[in-house]
Order: structure tokens, then C-alpha cells, then sequence
């Protein structure tokens, strides 16, 4: 490389851009050794941390210094102790996003590793090995990986969930299905924020026993009921409106107008469908959230099929399927997209 590229900042940022997955590496292996819980009882030497998690002193104290380095951890003489940011890798912090590490960690890289051929054919990581995205969810939950996604989205959806609960005005709803709740973490912050109202979990029935034990611990049993189902198949009718979080995006449009007029067919010609999404923008920009929709885009496309939809293209899949958008309301870096039936 030559003075004058070395000189050029936008290298090193290429660099470090194409690094990335280095970094995504770090924080999987400190959560699965445990570190930041470790280093929530106090600062620790990296032999305290490799005594206690049993791994190699010296790859430790070098596993240590990069958390330094992302500024998850700081060090003081040759003790460590996690940042603000770093603890929320911690099991223990309130809203911790160790699930989600894990869910990146040990299933996202894996499967990005296929990227260059989902885009060469179209085809999603589950079509590219002959089999379809249902199929794929099953084998999840049959291996036993469905329990790391339904604990990253918890994670994520404790983070959503009270933007969603500020920004939109429940008012008027006094009965409301979470179709594809999975453990019901979000129709459980809207009904502890709105006290008369009831709420459904509905879900597949592996769902069931988290979403009964979430209910159970946030005192909620007596207002929400959980019930097993397929959104392919029918959804639960009687409500005055049905809420999705982060369900469209996972679908391509036939399976996604699918699920849309059972929603329909579901609902009063006065019921409300609340959609919880990304919104793609029109023309992307170098902003955080853009970049956030974009990668979450591409991360459909190599998982269940689906992709990321600007405001437009929701409006014309929520038309076909006898619906239109109201209302689109901002709610942290997730929109919730309001519609009533047509």
C-alpha cells in the first residue's frame, strides 16, 4: 500500500467495514464464556476471568483487550471492568441483549456465509439446500435452535416494545390478538400500559409454554390467553384489532398476502391491523437506520424469503389484501403501520 493510500481515511474505514464479522466473532465468544457477568461482580485480571471460565490466561487477556477496544470493557492497571454499553451483554442487566449476540453469533454469520449465492440465484439459503422456509422453521424447532431465536427476539422486542407503547395511541382497543407473539413480550408491555384492556397470543404451539410463563411472571394470565395456530391456516377472529411485529418482513409477497386476508378475514369492518416494521427507504442514505433496514433487507433474503418494503410497497400489498393504511407512525428505528379494512 502506498503513502498515499495509507493516508486516505476511507481505507482504513473499508477496512474495519470488512472486519466486521471479527468484531461479531468477539462478542459471541465473551458471552459464551460469560465474561460480562463475571465482570459485573467487580474488575477481574484476565486470570481471574480465565480461572473462572476455565479458558487459556494469555488468549483471555488478548480476548480482553479487543473488548477494550470496541469500548465494552475498560481496563485500569491490568484489571477489566465492563462500560455502560458492555453491560448490556450481561445475562443478568434488564433488557439484556446476550440472546441476540448468541443469535448472531452462532446462527446469523453462519448463514450470511451464503450471501454471494442467495444473490446470484435469488434463493434463500433454505431453497438453495431444497427445502422450503416452513421446512426450515420446523427443523429449527425440532433441533432445538428455535429456543436461541425466540430468546433473540424477546431480547429485541424488549427493546421495541416500549417505543411502540409511547408512539402509538391504543385508545379505542379494548381486545387485541399478537399474531406471531411468540413468547408475548410485546402485547404484554401494551397491556400493562393499558390496564382494561384483554390481549391473545397467538402462535405456534412450541410457543406456548414461554408465553404462559412470561404471562404468569408479569401478573398478566388473567387478561391474555395464549393460542396455538398457524397464521398460514386461519387467525383467531373477535378482537378489534390485530397486531404483527416484525411478521411481513419475513415473507415474500404470496406468503405474506397469505397471512394478510386470514388477518382480514379475521376482523370486524371496524377492526384495526397494526403492523411493527421497518420501513425501506425510497433512496438509502449513509444514516444508521437506512443501513440497519438494508442489512436486515439481506438478512430476508438469505433466511425465511422475505425483505424489507418502503411505505409504497406496503401500501399496494395491504390494498390486494383489502386494507388500507391510515396512518404510519415513527416509533424508534420500527414503524407502526396503521390499517383499517377497505
Amino acid at each position: 500500500m502506498s503513502n498515499d493510500e495509507s493516508a486516505d481515511p476511507s481505507v482504513a474505514t473499508l477496512l474495519d467495514m470488512m472486519a466486521g464479522h471479527r468484531v461479531t466473532a468477539v462478542i459471541y465468544t465473551a458471552v459464551k464464556l460469560e465474561i460480562p457477568e463475571l465482570l459485573d461482580d467487580g474488575p477481574k485480571t484476565a486470570g481471574e476471568v480465565a480461572a473462572k471460565t476455565g479458558a487459556h490466561e494469555a488468549s483471555v487477556s488478548r480476548l480482553l483487550r479487543a473488548l477494550v477496544t470496541l469500548g465494552l470493557c475498560t481496563q485500569r492497571g491490568d484489571r477489566f471492568e465492563p462500560t455502560a454499553m458492555g453491560c448490556h451483554l450481561s445475562g443478568r442487566a434488564p433488557g439484556s441483549l446476550r440472546p441476540f449476540a448468541v443469535f448472531e453469533g452462532q446462527l446469523l454469520t453462519r448463514g450470511w456465509a451464503g450471501l454471494l449465492e442467495s444473490i446470484r440465484t435469488g434463493k434463500t439459503a433454505s431453497e438453495l439446500a431444497g427445502i422450503t422456509a416452513e421446512q426450515s422453521f420446523a427443523q429449527m424447532a425440532e433441533s432445538g435452535v428455535a429456543d436461541v431465536f425466540n430468546e433473540a427476539m424477546v431480547a429485541f422486542t424488549r427493546h421495541v416494545a416500549p417505543a411502540v407503547v409511547a408512539a402509538y395511541d391504543f385508545a379505542g382497543i379494548s381486545s387485541l390478538i399478537d399474531i406471531g407473539g411468540g413468547h408475548g413480550e410485546l402485547i404484554g408491555t401494551i397491556l400493562s400500559a393499558h390496564p382494561s384492556m384483554r390481549g391473545t397470543i397467538f402462535d405456534l404451539s412450541q410457543c406456548a409454554e414461554g408465553a404462559r410463563r412470561h404471562l404468569a411472571e408479569t401478573g398478566l394470565s388473567g387478561r391474555c390467553e395464549f393460542i396455538a395456530g398457524s397464521f398460514f391456516d386461519a387467525v383467531p377472529s373477535g378482537s378489534d384489532a390485530l397486531i404483527m411485529k416484525s411478521i411481513i418482513h419475513d415473507w415474500d409477497d404470496a406468503r405474506s398476502l397469505k397471512i394478510l386476508g386470514n388477518c382480514r378475514h379475521a376482523l370486524a369492518s371496524a377492526g384495526r391491523l397494526l403492523l411493527v416494521e421497518r420501513l425501506m427507504p425510497e433512496s438509502p442514505t449513509v444514516s444508521r437506520e437506512d443501513r440497519m433496514a438494508a442489512l436486515s433487507d439481506l438478512n430476508m433474503l438469505r433466511g425465511p424469503g422475505g425483505c424489507e418494503r418502503t411505505e409504497g410497497q406496503f401500501r399496494t400489498l395491504l390494498a390486494h389484501a383489502g386494507f388500507r393504511i391510515t396512518r404510519v407512525v415513527p416509533a424508534g428505528f420500527m414503524n407502526v403501520i396503521e390499517a383499517t379494512c377497505v
